[in-house]
């Protein structure tokens, strides 16, 4: 079974922390890690600079179509990152727990 992790932003703690729960009692995702930034981006031809959250999602290859349309599904940006990333190493003890702990 093949690690994956999505990487999106959030505009508040409050909608990261409720899709997070959401996922992770689905078993969805083994984890989400979130945590404050701040981000620089142009959006609709204006320099806007924010705080946001930076969300990392951990879960397996059989359940990344299904985080990626919950996501998108719930997402409160008009354009949210959803940005996936392949692991080519994990330790296995993580690894098993992150299989274990996914449906």
């Amino acid at each position: 079974m093949k690690p994956v992790v999505i990487i999106s932003t959030y505009p508040d703690k409050k909608s990261i922390t409720k899709i997070a729960n959401i996922l992770v009692k689905r078993q969805t995702v083994a984890c989400v890690n979130f945590v404050r930034i701040s981000s620089v981006y142009s959006w609709k031809k204006k320099i806007t600079n924010t705080s946001e959250y930076l969300a990392i999602f951990k879960t397996t290859k059989k359940n990344i179509k299904k985080l990626k349309t919950e996501i998108r599904k719930t997402h409160p940006y008009e354009v949210p990152e959803i940005a996936e990333i392949t692991i080519s190493s994990l330790n296995s003890s993580y690894l098993k727990w992150l299989i274990d702990s996914t449906n």
